[in-house]
């Protein structure tokens, strides 16, 4: 079905040949540069090093969990306009849990911000952030720099970046986006789907295959290859936005007279270029699809590269689901159980919801064919419910228009707006112990909106709508499409811009400085960060041995989401859900800290400082006293910066891993002043929450760019041991933003000003 290559290939002339076998018509550099991520990036980058990239985007896009802090951090150095279009949409309002006005208010605050600074704001249930993108923002060639880690429109022929606020911040003051130069990896297409294939289907095959082994960690996918030519464009998109789940940097594609046909249907065929690698293009890996190979799948709890063939988990449900049980009671420490064997009934598995929505299940082709599937027919009026958000006015428009809609009623589904609540746990939250079956894009744990704390769990498994609506025709009994029979009928997509004139704020171009920005009470500004002193204390707050942790994990999504615009009260749910004493911990350093600070060392503190050998005037001037957090590998997931903010806020200034799960939570500690420090992955880390960790000199260390540091370690038990800590690939900015304790001190110092 999908096949590896871990060594470098040859594309010459559309044909793939080994690297040993190319006769190396031209080097690895230079046929690198033929890719079409290469085409792209280059007509981007601003930097004279070939090695180290300085890209300025085309365009930005934001959500309502993260325009405000965007702004709010940018405002800090006074821009007058947004120089580059950036559209606001408000697809994760979170419905405001906890009552009150603030969920409304934010969204007054981005429509005032785009009247100030010339933004384009998309109102509430309009559009999901990336469907707007694609239909109105993206174009061959371009590159998007999104808030929104599923920022991917390699599909259509647009590279788009996932990160943290602080990145677009950057593009805001007309700075660059920094990355070393990345590898490309060949994602070779052959074959044509089989009867009851979907998108998802490939997408997860796709993600069980690469992401456990790191296969494409922060390269570029590029989609080539005679079966590219066999899927319409919403089944590319499909496929295409759910490579964030292989930790992937960005992706591209091919283009041909299908995507032509795209930008056509949608106004805006000017912006239709063909893309394709030069005669002689090198990558650095290779996947190998035969789509015709691919069957309906599944990713059951907890990751979407947790993947199975339906077919398997029908022929064996109970030992299948038990290892899922076992994880969760792993998982959770055996504090809240989940009970998936009981859902076997006669041998078959049943479900309790489904969900087709946002921006991977809610495209116009997955209602259609989902309709058509549940022609006829009924979910039923059991347990089981099936509700479908598609991914912006303008499909729900069309599938209204031309039946489908009614159709999918008649079946008893129900119909909902555009809004990404189901994907990040603020929507169609399961009963305990529920399973539901979604096209979405994550099935992390809590994603779906339990609270393993309180004792509430539930499991999200990913599916592809077509096999979601199999599964609902037959009442909740896990079915795959593959087995119905079903005809796909001809409705082409008739894209319709009137809502989007009617009711978006077109301001780019048009700034008024005059427009008052509009604040409601939950809208704060962020603390003061002091910068890095020549030597760092970390006291270890979490110390978590998973062997990856989410950004989910870091800061939980859905209810928290309605204080995304204070980070005071954000910060409180810090690791919630993972580590709950936490908070009291990282305050408590942060109290301390304060009082160092004033001269007045703690107790505790002046301990500590006299075991690891400082003096008491090194400790109180020379010292910056921050709380810690080590995982083995953190950051999988979503690009929210507030899993890293939220760590700044209670005094956090620095991390320990192995490695980083992705670039943008990377990025995000650099750009708040936390220091990335990776440790030998051969060391097990044998140290615990309470444990003192020194490293004397960081500063000038950072600062001239040694990338090796020796520390020491207190034990609680007054035992000290040597550890060895890297600091790998900062760049000069980097460097700097760190030294300055977070890129808004970097700008107020008057860096970044080209």
């Amino acid at each position: 079905m999908i096949k590896l290559t871990e060594t470098g290939v040859y594309l010459i002339d559309g044909k793939v040949c080994p690297a040993e076998k190319a006769g190396a018509p031209l080097s690895p550099e230079a046929a690198r540069e033929n890719t079409i991520a290469y085409q792209i990036m280059r007509a981007h980058d601003r930097s004279k090093d070939k090695k180290k990239m300085r890209l300025r985007f085309d365009a930005l896009m934001s959500h309502d969990i993260t325009y405000v802090g965007i702004i709010q951090t940018a405002r800090a150095s006074g821009p007058k306009e947004f120089p580059l279009p950036y559209a606001m949409t408000n697809c994760h309002n979170s419905l405001c849990a906890v009552g009150g006005t603030i969920n409304e208010d934010d969204h007054v605050f981005g429509l005032s911000a785009a009247k100030k600074y010339g933004g384009i704001y998309v109102p509430v249930n309009q559009s999901v952030i990336h469907q707007y993108a694609r239909e109105e923002m993206a174009a061959c060639g371009n590159m998007i720099l999104g808030s929104d880690s599923h920022t991917r429109y390699g599909a259509i022929g647009n590279m788009g970046v996932g990160e943290g606020g602080p990145e677009l911040v950057k593009q805001l003051l007309e700075n660059t986006y920094d990355i070393d130069a990345p590898e490309v990896v060949l994602v070779y297409l052959t074959g044509a789907p089989r009867h009851g294939v979907g998108p998802h289907d490939v997408a997860i095959a796709l993600c069980g295959a690469v992401f456990k082994q790191g296969f494409v960690t922060n390269k570029v996918l590029e989609f080539v290859g005679p079966g590219v030519h066999n899927l319409s464009n919403d089944f590319r998109l499909g496929i295409d936005v759910m490579t964030t789940e292989t930790a992937c940097l960005s992706s591209i594609w091919e283009t041909d007279e299908t995507t032509r046909t795209f930008y056509e249907t949608h106004g805006r065929g000017e912006k239709f270029k063909e893309l394709r690698p030069g005669a002689v293009a090198y990558y650095d890996r290779m996947i190998e699809i035969d789509l015709s190979s691919v069957e309906p799948m599944i990713a059951l709890p907890f990751h979407p590269s947790n993947a199975v063939p339906i077919r398997e988990l029908q022929e064996h449900p109970y030992e299948i689901l038990k290892a899922v049980e076992d994880e969760a009671k792993e998982k959770f420490g055996g504090k809240v159980e989940l009970h998936l064997t009981d859902k076997i009934i006669d041998g078959k598995l049943h479900v309790d919801q489904g969900v087709i929505a946002g921006c991977a299940g809610g495209l116009y082709e997955n209602l259609v064919e989902a309709a058509a599937i549940l022609q006829g027919g009924s979910t039923g009026n059991g347990d089981f419910a099936l509700n479908v958000y598609p991914a912006s006015v303008p499909v729900s428009m069309a599938v209204t228009k031309n039946g489908v809609a009614a159709e999918l009623l008649e079946a008893g589904c129900i119909m909902k707006t555009a809004f990404c609540g189901p994907c990040f746990g603020a929507g169609d939250v399961p009963a305990n112990n529920g399973l539901s079956i979604r096209h979405t894009t994550r099935n992390f744990p809590n994603r779906e909106g339990s609270k393993p704390g309180q004792g509430q769990l539930s499991a999200v498994a990913l599916m592809d709508a077509r096999s979601i609506a199999a599964t609902a025709a037959n009442g909740g009994v896990l079915t795959s499409a593959a087995d119905v029979d079903y005809t796909v009928p001809d409705l082409p997509y008739q894209y319709d811009r009137a809502i989007y004139q009617k009711r978006c704020y077109y301001g780019f171009g048009k700034a008024d400085p005059s427009a008052e920005l509009k604040f409601g009470p939950n809208i704060t500004d962020w603390p003061k960060f002091d910068p890095l002193k020549e030597n760092l204390l970390i006291k270890l707050a979490a110390v978590i041995k998973d062997p990856v942790t989410t950004t989910d994990e870091l800061i939980p999504s859905g209810e928290t989401s309605s204080y995304r615009s204070n980070p005071l009260k954000l910060s409180e749910f810090a690791l919630s859900r993972r580590v709950p004493d936490y908070v009291p911990r990282s305050k408590a350093v942060s109290a301390d800290a304060s009082a160092l600070k004033d001269g007045k060392p703690s107790d505790e503190l002046l301990a500590a400082a006299k075991a690891l050998g400082l003096s008491e005037e090194t400790l109180t001037h020379d010292t910056s006293y921050v709380s810690g957090v080590f995982a083995c590998r953190p950051g999988d997931g979503s690009a929210r910066e507030q899993a890293a903010s939220c760590q700044r806020v209670l005094g956090g200034g620095a991390n320990i891993a192995y490695s980083y799960a992705t670039k943008r939570y990377r990025s995000n500690c650099i750009n708040w002043g936390i220091v990335p420090f990776t440790i030998d992955e051969s060391e097990p880390f044998a140290y615990e929450s309470g444990d003192f960790l020194y490293v004397p000199g960081v500063r000038e260390k950072i600062r001239t760019g040694v990338e090796t540091m020796e520390g020491k370690v207190l034990r609680a038990d007054g035992s000290v041991f040597p550890i060895t800590l890297t600091v790998k690939g900062l760049t000069e900015d980097e460097k700097t933003i760190i030294l300055e304790g977070c890129l808004m001190n970097y700008y107020a110092a008057g860096y970044g000003k080209d």
